[in-house]
């Protein structure tokens, strides 16, 4: 699902079925992974990874960004409430939305 996959299954999860944001969240997590694993395995076997091999650079980039965001989240987690991380989760939805409507 990815990160499109987060900013659907969240906020329905938050405000259709009335879950607290950090349930939500976790989730959101439990759902992604059978997905990911089974898509892991798929384009594995086609050798659709190939491409990594060329953009290693971007990749260890991106890997290392991950790591430490969800280090960081993790640790943020049980320091924030979830008060504040509800208009958090609107305001990254907001900016997605608009930067999605003007990406050409």
């Amino acid at each position: 699902m990815g990160v499109a996959g987060g900013e659907l299954l969240i906020p329905t999860l938050v405000l259709l079925f009335g879950a607290d944001i950090k349930l939500a969240g976790s989730l959101s997590l439990a759902v992604s992974l059978p997905t990911m694993l089974v898509g892991f395995a798929r384009y594995s076997r086609d050798q659709s990874f190939a491409v990594l091999g060329r953009n290693k650079q971007f990749l260890m980039v991106m890997a290392a960004g991950s790591i430490v965001g969800t280090f960081i989240g993790g640790m943020l987690l049980g320091i924030i409430p979830g008060g504040v991380l509800l208009p958090a989760l609107a305001l990254i939805l907001l900016v997605s939305a608009v930067k999605v409507w003007r990406h050409k």
